[in-house]
């Protein structure tokens, strides 16, 4: 039997371009997939241009559309504010939803900066009662989240070795110079941007913080880009418009790779790349243990690669499990086994999660909050120092 929802979660959406489209499916569409203690209200979108945002609000289902954000924070109806803007102003919208009395779900990373990520961890335990998200979305991949189970029930045992990297090749000289470029509005580029996600991998998978970062490497390789009147409808900003010839200074990183130190003994190596030219949205992890190994490959995604070291050795060797087996974390709540499931899901499945919590349930696999989002900040500007000071930073140097 159907358990019965007993209230509501009213929503306000700020962002309307790729991850506001993302996020409203999954707001949309988490309902009918999972059983939820509480009914789902898309209730008001914000966006900067009115005529947009309002098209956005009819095309996705939200119920009202606004140009401010401050009136989708400041909603009566809204009971829960997500924040899927540009990294620069993720601390702002935050703390004042948090300040209004709404629960937050923020996109990744936390914040631009790591001063920004303290203010609003500082705000969240400031808040009375509200709780915090952060859309760490491949926490959710089944297989992902079946690694994290391996793991955390010993079945690789000590482990030595953690190997991440995220590739992607859209960043090229003919991508013009949108907002992921500028360091006054994300903070960082790749590095940002992608590190961001396999470190909270990394140390979701393991179940270990990073005590050292070192080694690192940040690079620029296309200094000057085009200037563009509108972004386009793409993450790689094809289909917007010329500025004339006019070019602008790329100011954060296309490239970033560093060595890191675990707090149970494991060494690991992150690379992070959107001029990898031939992988699309490589995100990787393998992670090497004394009783056995995992690999995941986003680029496949409903697998996770398995080598069982306790096996006899004639029976050793890599393999495949198809992730779409309703004992698998969130597969039973889509379709039949090997009816395979895409990006969208796992947004589809954090929605459901939060959901769950709020309406005082517990969610499949952990959800990352403000604090823990802060620990991949940290990460992330140890990396960011140890490149620039050309030396190995310890984590608690930052706190």
């Amino acid at each position: 039997m159907a358990r019965r929802k007993t209230g509501r979660l009213g929503v306000g959406l700020i962002g309307t371009k790729f991850m506001g489209k993302a996020h409203s499916h999954a707001w949309a569409s988490a309902g009918p997939f999972f059983d939820l203690p509480l009914a789902i209200d898309l209730v008001t979108v914000a966006g900067r241009d009115p005529a947009e945002t309002h098209e956005f609000g009819k095309r996705w289902g939200w119920r009202k559309s606004v140009a401010q954000w401050q009136l989708a924070v400041l909603d009566a109806e809204v009971d829960l504010v997500d924040v899927s803007t540009p990294n620069h102003v993720h601390a702002d919208m935050s703390i004042a939803a948090l300040e209004a009395g709404k629960h937050v779900a923020c996109e990744k990373p936390l914040a631009g900066t790591l001063a920004d990520a303290r203010a609003m961890v500082k705000a969240a335990k400031k808040a009375k009662g509200q709780k915090t998200f952060v859309w760490f979305n491949y926490r959710r991949c089944p297989a992902v989240a079946l690694a994290h189970q391996l793991v955390r029930d010993g079945r690789l045992g000590k482990l030595f070795h953690v190997r991440a990297s995220y590739l992607q090749d859209w960043g090229g000289p003919d991508t013009p110079l949108l907002w992921r470029f500028q360091a006054d509005q994300a903070g960082s580029g790749a590095h940002g941007d992608l590190n961001a996600h396999i470190i909270d991998m990394a140390r979701f998978v393991t179940g270990q913080e990073f005590t050292e970062v070192s080694g690192a490497i940040e690079h620029t390789f296309v200094k000057e880009r085009a200037i563009v009147e509108s972004a386009g409808g793409a993450i790689s900003g094809r289909g917007a418009k010329a500025k004339g010839k006019r070019t602008g200074r790329s100011t954060v990183d296309d490239a970033v790779l560093f060595l890191a130190r675990f707090s149970g003994g494991a060494i690991g190596s992150f690379e992070a790349t959107r001029l990898a030219t031939g992988n699309k949205n490589r995100n990787q992890i393998e992670v090497n243990g004394e009783h056995g190994s995992i690999k995941f490959d986003f680029e496949r995604m409903n697998e996770l690669q398995w080598w069982d070291n306790t096996a006899p050795k004639a029976l050793q060797g890599w393999t495949t499990i198809m992730c779409t087996e309703g004992v698998h974390p969130y597969a039973g709540n889509y379709w039949p086994p090997a009816h395979l499931i895409g990006y969208e899901q796992g947004f589809v499945s954090m929605a459901a999660d939060i959901a769950m919590v709020l309406g005082g349930s517990k969610p499949v696999v952990p959800l990352p909050d403000f604090e823990d989002a802060l620990k991949t900040q940290c990460v992330l500007e140890a990396a960011v120092l140890s490149a620039r000071e050309r030396r190995p930073v310890s984590l608690k140097e930052l706190g």
